[in-house]
């Protein structure tokens, strides 16, 4: 799969460090990984946010390595934040994860379904 970063030049760029798309070519296989959330293989659920993200982001990596995936092949990433006063651990927790490497990203505000999960990531990885 080839990779080419979008960032149009009249457009404004993004505020958090990815690009606004990704061009994917030459590509056989696309994984879509249903919102993982940040309960443990045990049913346990940390208590903060930056526990939480490190093990939504764990889990979204353990989907991608299930499907002979890595970080590269992920494309595209949807963060559901439970409160708008985690934007910017939740761009540490990614930047963590992620290292370097930079999907199209979108981080959406948003009620999740149980009560003590404080985020929720999507994806989309090609290959």
């Amino acid at each position: 799969m080839k990779v080419r970063m979008v960032n149009a030049e009249d457009a404004p760029e993004s505020l958090g460090g990815y690009p606004q798309a990704l061009e994917c070519r030459e590509t056989t296989r696309r994984l879509y990984i249903s919102g993982q959330v940040p309960v443990a293989k045990d049913g346990r659920v940390p208590d903060t946010f930056e526990e939480q993200a490190e093990l939504a982001w764990a889990n979204v990596l353990a989907q991608l390595r299930a499907a002979d995936m890595t970080i590269e092949n992920l494309v595209k990433a949807t963060i559901f934040l439970s409160d708008r006063k985690y934007a910017l651990e939740n761009r540490r927790a990614r930047q963590t994860a992620l290292g370097s490497y930079c999907p199209a990203l979108s981080v959406v505000i948003a009620g999740i379904f149980d009560e003590a999960w404080l985020l929720e990531i999507e994806a989309i990885a090609e290959a």
